[in-house]
């Protein structure tokens, strides 16, 4: 058995803790390691955050943009995507985090969440969709309770 679920948020604040306690849940649901659970949902909400920070401006008829979240949970691994329709990523980026971009300050607000999330993740991919923004893809292999719905055997 399987899990997949698809969301388009407005790209506010207020839809990261939405986005995150759905992740959770189905998490929780499925029965994987609250551990697991905990590092994966902190990876959403910064990817989460950066797409409303930097993903666009306003959408038609001056409405807020929309992001997506997609989320796939199977017997071995949780894979992420959150897409925005912003800019796309500074073209210095070009993968590992921690050697591409520059290192926030000790009273930096921001900076970290492209960081925290190669840290949380066990994969983390970062693609720019030219004119159509920017997407980050994480995976993490799940480790499950003994009384897991999905638990492979």
């Amino acid at each position: 058995m399987s899990i997949w679920w698809s969301l388009h948020l407005r790209r506010e604040a207020a839809s990261i803790p939405l986005a995150r306690r759905l992740l959770l849940g189905t998490m929780e649901t499925a029965g994987v390691d609250p551990d697991i659970s905990f590092d994966l949902c902190v990876a959403l909400s910064e990817a989460c955050a950066n797409a409303v920070e930097h993903g666009g401006g306003q959408g038609a008829g001056g409405a807020s943009a929309v992001y997506r979240v997609t989320a796939y949970l199977d017997g071995e691994k949780c894979r992420i995507e959150v897409a925005d329709s912003g800019p796309g990523f500074p073209a210095r980026h070009g993968g590992r985090c921690a050697h591409a971009m520059p290192q926030a300050g000790p009273t930096d607000e921001s900076g970290r969440g492209l960081c925290l999330i190669e840290q949380l993740a066990d994969h983390v991919q970062f693609d720019n969709r030219p004119g159509r923004g920017a997407v980050v893809s994480f995976d993490k292999v799940l480790k499950w309770r003994e009384d897991a719905l999905l638990k492979v055997s």
